[in-house]
């Protein structure tokens, strides 16, 4: 069974300024306290560097862009455990819900058979992190939108 975290809310600004409060990863350290630093292309097959602060210690980690439909949503993965011990999934997607309004969704799984192990040791940090990082997205794209 996989470890899931799934958040989402709806926001009174144009989707266009909500993906550019989420791809303005050079921005992240500002508003983002879970992923404080990322860089990538967007581009499937290429990498996405973080450094991820879970818990108490900020990780350098390298995973790998899977989709991107450019305005719309990207998704990205760990490179796989081998023996199917560990194998992780994270998208997040923007839906235009009218000219000022828009929806945030992000899911985040992880699955195999050391998911246990993993999540027992960082569900809780994993939990906040992402939840922190929502938040912050949704005031970022508040601030841009009144700028």
């Amino acid at each position: 069974m996989a470890f899931v975290i799934d958040a989402s809310f709806d926001i009174d600004v144009p989707a266009t300024v909500l993906w550019r409060a989420l791809t303005d990863f050079p921005r992240y350290g500002e508003w983002n306290t879970f992923c404080r630093e990322c860089r990538t292309t967007l581009e499937p097959g290429t990498p996405i560097d973080m450094v991820a602060q879970i818990g108490p210690r900020a990780r350098r980690q390298r995973e790998w862009m899977r989709t991107h439909t450019p305005d719309r949503e990207f998704s990205y993965s760990m490179k796989p455990v081998p023996l199917g011990a560990l194998r992780s999934l994270r998208q997040q997607t923007v839906t235009e819900l009218g000219p000022n309004r828009s929806r945030y969704e992000s899911h985040f799984e992880i699955k195999g058979w050391l998911q246990p192990i993993v999540t027992g040791l960082l569900g809780g940090a994993l939990r906040a992190g992402f939840a922190a990082m929502t938040t912050g997205l949704e005031e970022q794209a508040k601030r841009i939108h009144t700028a």
